[in-house]
């Protein structure tokens, strides 16, 4: 798989450090038109912030001209960072030809649609159809879909001008919706989801075409790749309780994809204490409680091309 959709775009993505959840990576079975809207919604939910990650970046890369998104779903942060960049012009690039008419159709209503293009086909060799080299490419959450990451970022580096700059966004900590004790089932629901997801993620990346075992030292992997490090910063999405409908919704598609994922693996308390989060007619369920929220934390790495 080489499409390297972001996955906070993707229904289910726990931002359980900086990976994806169960079915994902099933590219041949998802219906992406279908799946479209719930994709932007999610990301419109993470707005705030990549838009505190894109401030961060406006001090290390003043005037970009070209801005590259490499894997970038339905185009929602290709978007903000055409608002981010006024002068710069912004190409997203993903897998899927449907998401990115997505991406074009969001950059004409927003306005930013002369300075908006796309490019279809798998990472990372589609960027090297690129007409220039890129001033800022930005990958959130698309790397871990490359077997090889390491010749991946090579191949980023390879697209960027002099005194260009690399900003991945990888790791972050496991994210948040509910109280350890949320009155059914056992208490630490999430934290046993989190094991699964490692072990599920861990899997899915041995699975992956040309999977090399790699270090998830981000800078050092950017240093070998002939770049200089610049820096590292933690960003947080912090809607507090009670979450808003848009949150709730995220929310439920996570915990459903997670349900359905893990049926297998799950222990048949966990399993009728999903059930009952994710049935709209009981009070205890997410569509109700006065206590979900959403937490989740998103590192952002950035590295400079040598003049």
């Amino acid at each position: 798989m080489a499409h390297g959709h972001q996955d906070a775009e993707h229904p289910g993505h726990a931002g359980h450090g900086g990976h994806g959840s169960p079915h994902h990576h099933d590219h041949a079975d998802i219906d992406w038109a279908e799946m479209a809207p719930l994709l932007e919604s999610q990301a419109e939910l993470f707005t705030p912030l990549y838009e505190r990650a894109m401030n961060w970046l406006t001090d290390k890369q003043t005037e970009p001209g070209l801005i590259v998104d490499a894997g970038s779903g339905p185009g929602v942060v290709a978007c903000l960072l055409a608002e981010a960049f006024p002068g710069a012009r912004v190409v997203a690039v993903d897998g899927s030809e449907q998401l990115l008419e997505r991406a074009r159709a969001r950059a004409g209503r927003l306005g930013v649609g002369d300075r908006f293009g796309t490019v279809t086909g798998d990472l990372p060799g589609v960027l090297e159809e690129l007409d220039y080299p890129a001033d800022l490419l930005w990958a959130s959450r698309s790397l871990h879909h490359l077997g090889d990451q390491r010749a991946a970022l090579a191949a980023f580096a390879d697209r960027l001008a002099p005194g260009g700059t690399l900003a991945i966004m990888e790791g972050g900590l496991p994210a948040r919706f509910l109280p350890r004790d949320i009155g059914i089932g056992r208490p630490g629901l999430q934290t046993r989801l989190d094991v699964l997801e490692e072990e599920w993620f861990a899997e899915m990346r041995a699975g992956l075409p040309d999977s090399v075992a790699e270090t998830e030292d981000w800078p050092a992997l950017m240093a070998a790749a002939g770049l200089r490090p610049t820096g590292t910063r933690t960003f947080l999405l912090d809607l507090p309780a009670p979450a808003g409908d848009r949150a709730r919704g995220y929310v439920a598609a996570t915990l459903s994809r997670l349900r359905d994922g893990f049926a297998d693996r799950l222990d048949p308390t966990d399993r009728a204490t999903l059930d009952r989060l994710l049935d709209p007619d009981d009070k205890a369920s997410v569509h109700h409680r006065p206590d979900v929220f959403v937490l989740a934390a998103h590192t952002l790495h950035t590295a400079a091309h040598a003049m």
